[in-house]
């Protein structure tokens, strides 16, 4: 699907005077769109080729700070540049924002040589590409949660972001009237959207009051990723325009739920289902029970990609449809992962995991990686998962902590031999620098409880 303007189309819009700013753009290890506002014109005259950036972009923290300890850029290697180079299939309009467009685009070497291999796009088109070479095209969909404010970002910001309010008051799972009365900013956000060339699917009302959640059809895995950075974007340019806010938290209040991003996963083959086999149980076939045995053999070096920060943790409680067992399970929402459509052409696993603060292209990349070891090794499925998940006992859990799942991460095989050491070296310590800013910072918690009972 990709992007729905092309070149040519540029440039005879902005001839006609209809678009005059092309943002260029790269994906930071947050997940989050990063890059310079070009006139238009300049654009398409040089910077279509290429732009340059820092290259402590990909080093640094949530507030930008530049972190210490990694091997690819550092002040003692004088932060110097990479190559931004726009990948001109994801040319999108923005209706939201005055005669904008926007592109997104490769980190490559300074010289634009080779790709950054810790960028996340770069991360998740290598594993695409050991598919292809597989003989499978990834097919991917996120479902991606948040909440909405009825306060500005600058509102909050004043007053230290306590107390947030949500527009609903109680739990607006599906609830028409609900979701309703937040139908100014969620139609901007489903038609700006789709103007853009997203192809969105609907809008909905989650499990909790002013939770929402948006769905983008189906896709290949880049096109998937691309489309998810993109709407976590927009959806927080469009809440601003509307003097609102939202919130991509896993977790932002410890008395409600969380918000996820529930990752669906196929593999295909030309236009035919590979995980599906009308003869076998539940449809299920060779290739996605290899490929899910992946997915669970693994599911515990996989998870910081899913939840890479100490707030993702708090995510996983028992009984807020956040799963904490790593176990598959037919059409069951206790279970870390979950078969959707079975015996159908639209068989395939939706891994329940992650939250809304993950990198799409590194939790995708993850998925692929463990799935795709679990097919070239022929691993066996375990038994199906039955029942309440969240009570049964001996069985594979989610690391409870981001430290548990740094440990998993820096000690995994199967990653350091399909993403490269060096970017799970890399990845690593934004792990350890995460828990570092952790126990270093005295918390509202801690005084609220301590300062004078201790």
């Amino acid at each position: 699907m990709a992007g729905n303007l092309t070149f040519e189309q540029l440039k005879e819009e902005v001839e006609a005077g209809r678009i005059d700013t092309v943002v260029a753009c790269m994906v930071d290890m947050q997940g989050r769109l990063m890059g310079k506002r070009f006139h238009a014109r300049n654009f398409i005259e040089t910077a279509w080729h290429e732009t340059h950036c820092c290259n402590y972009l990909l080093t640094v923290d949530m507030d930008m700070t530049p972190v210490q300890g990694y091997a690819a850029s550092s002040w003692a290697g004088g932060y110097g540049d990479y190559t931004l180079r726009p990948d001109l299939s994801t040319l999108h309009r923005v209706p939201w924002l005055e005669g904008t467009a926007l592109v997104l685009g490769d980190v490559l070497d300074h010289h634009g040589h080779e790709e950054v291999p810790h960028s996340p796009r770069a991360v998740l088109k290598r594993q695409i590409a050991r598919a292809k070479a597989m003989g499978f095209t990834p097919m991917m969909a996120t479902e991606l949660e948040f909440f909405l404010f009825e306060q500005s970002y600058a509102q909050l910001r004043d007053a230290n972001y306590r107390d947030p309010k949500t527009w609903g008051g109680y739990n607006i799972d599906y609830s028409v009237f609900g979701t309703t009365k937040e139908e100014d900013v969620m139609r901007a956000v489903r038609n700006g959207l789709y103007g853009a060339g997203i192809p969105v699917e609907c809008s909905k009302g989650e499990a909790e009051a002013g939770q929402e959640e948006i769905n983008a059809k189906y896709s290949d895995a880049l096109d998937a990723a691309d489309n998810h950075a993109i709407i976590k974007n927009g959806v927080k340019e469009i809440a601003f325009q509307k003097g609102r806010s939202v919130t991509f938290m896993a977790k932002y209040d410890h008395r409600r739920a969380g918000s996820s991003a529930h990752v669906h996963q196929s593999l295909w083959q030309g236009d035919q289902p590979a995980f599906l086999d009308k003869t076998a149980e539940h449809g299920m076939s060779d290739v996605m029970k290899h490929y899910l045995a992946g997915l669970l053999t693994h599911a515990e070096e996989i998870t910081y990609f899913l939840a890479p920060y100490v707030n993702s943790y708090k995510r996983f409680v028992v009984g807020m449809f956040a799963p904490t067992k790593a176990v598959w399970s037919l059409d069951n929402r206790t279970a870390g992962f979950r078969i959707c459509g079975e015996d159908s052409k639209a068989i395939r696993v939706e891994c329940r995991i992650g939250g809304a603060d993950l990198n799409p292209y590194l939790a995708l990349a993850a998925q692929l990686a463990a799935g795709l070891d679990g097919i070239e090794r022929k691993l066996a499925l375990e038994p199906v998962a039955t029942g309440d998940a969240y009570h049964a006992g001996d069985v594979r859990e989610i690391p409870k902590s981001l430290g548990e799942a740094a440990e998993r991460l820096n000690g995994s095989a199967m990653l350091r031999a399909a993403f490269g050491a060096g970017v799970v070296d890399h990845y690593t310590r934004a792990a350890l620098w995460e828990i570092e800013e952790q126990n270093r910072v005295v918390t509202d918690w801690e005084v609220q409880r301590g300062l004078e009972r201790a």
